[in-house]
């Protein structure tokens, strides 16, 4: 399990620590799914389920996002199976489910995604009543979310998207702070861009200056130039190969979540995957997206009760401080960030100075002008002529 696990570990979290230039020591991360049973069960009884509740509860998220303790502590104190399909884009995900995607109970899209699902009927409002463990919630991360009433939504996880990059694959001189640095021709065929559109287009807007919202076609337009100038250099559009590219040497600089970056710093050490303190994650100076990942209920859930249990389950501040543990990111749970080792805290936690120059994806479901805008910039990005 990725896990932040005694000692061993210090120099790959001084390392990625590259926005704070702080060290770290991390504690051990404890239980098992059997330790977060009552948790469990303590949830589903606020949540008004009764144990043992049986059957399947289907989740569709992220991969490597959710602790397999916490998994198993759901499923051992409900009687129930956890079964998790996984997507690596918010674009593929809305995909498969306006295709007649269904069986779902739990889906954890990007906050900017969820007004378009709410009103094509994919999700249904929440029952609050259902989930009372939302008053664990922190207030510092309301303004990080674009519904903080929790109409849809149950804030899952916050993720910044930055650079991941080896240290000693870097040529001399190059800057991997800034957006510019795809521009450069000492990394013609060794740098990746996620396969994301309002994460691509943010980037070469953010770093023109603009907002990472913009609706202006100018704006789209030049982005739309930086970008083809910087696909000379570009690998490849991916939003996974950086993960195992990034440390393997294939790539020696990646677009991509500060989740997965931690993961891939701090190793695993029950799977006897080593830390990696050559490996860095690193926010541009020009501005990054800090986005939310958030829990919905699907329209068509065939288990809404087994939805809301999990989700009450989640907010408990034991079981919030596992999955943190595991999934390097923070879960927006008070209690179980304050009980984070300071080290760790240091690492996911970014300092006012860094999160002011942060910029929050807007979705633009009342403007399908604009979301036309977007979806021909990127036709241009990824033509081949």
């Amino acid at each position: 399990m990725k896990k932040c696990i005694g000692m061993g570990m210090v120099a790959a979290l001084a390392a990625a620590l590259a926005w704070t230039g702080t060290g770290c020591s991390c504690a051990p991360a404890g239980g098992g799914g059997e330790a977060l049973a009552p948790n469990a069960l303590a949830a589903a009884e606020a949540a008004g389920v009764a144990a043992p509740a049986g059957g399947e509860l289907h989740l569709y998220t992220w991969s490597d996002y959710i602790a397999p303790e916490v998994k198993e502590g759901f499923e051992k104190a409900l009687g129930c199976r956890v079964v998790i399909d996984t997507f690596d884009s918010n674009e593929a995900m809305y995909a498969k489910l306006k295709a007649g995607g269904t069986g779902y109970d739990i889906i954890t899209p990007t906050s900017y995604q969820i007004a378009t699902m709410a009103r094509e009927g994919m999700i249904a409002p929440l029952d609050k009543a259902k989930i009372p463990n939302l008053a664990n919630f922190d207030g510092r991360f309301a303004g990080q979310i674009l519904d903080p009433t929790f109409t849809y939504n149950v804030p899952y996880s916050v993720t910044y998207t930055g650079f991941v990059y080896r240290k000693d694959k870097l040529p001399e001189g190059v800057e991997p702070d800034t957006w510019g640095v795809f521009g450069n021709p000492a990394l013609r065929g060794r740098v990746t861009l996620l396969d994301d559109i309002r994460e691509t287009i943010g980037g070469a807007l953010m770093y023109l200056g603009y907002s990472i919202n913009s609706e202006n076609p100018e704006e789209l337009d030049a982005a739309v130039a930086t970008l083809r100038e910087w696909r000379a250099n570009v690998r490849k559009f991916d939003s996974e190969s950086y993960k195992t590219e990034v440390p393997g040497g294939a790539t020696f600089l990646g677009h991509g979540y500060s989740s997965d970056a931690f993961q891939v710093i701090l190793g695993d050490e029950e799977e006897g995957i080593e830390a990696r303190p050559d490996v860095v994650f690193v926010v541009p100076r020009e501005g990054f997206t800090s986005a939310f990942d958030e829990m919905v209920l699907a329209a068509s859930a065939p288990r809404p009760d087994l939805a809301y249990a999990f989700m009450n389950y989640i907010y408990d501040p034991e079981v919030a401080l596992a999955n943190m543990e595991y999934i390097c990111s923070l879960v927006p749970v008070k209690e179980a960030i304050d009980n984070l080792d300071e080290g760790y805290r240091a690492l996911l936690l970014l300092d006012d100075e860094t999160l002011a120059r942060g910029q929050v994806l807007r979705g633009f479901d009342d403007r399908p002008d604009v979301v036309e805008l977007y979806n021909n910039a990127w036709d241009r990005v990824k033509a081949t002529d």
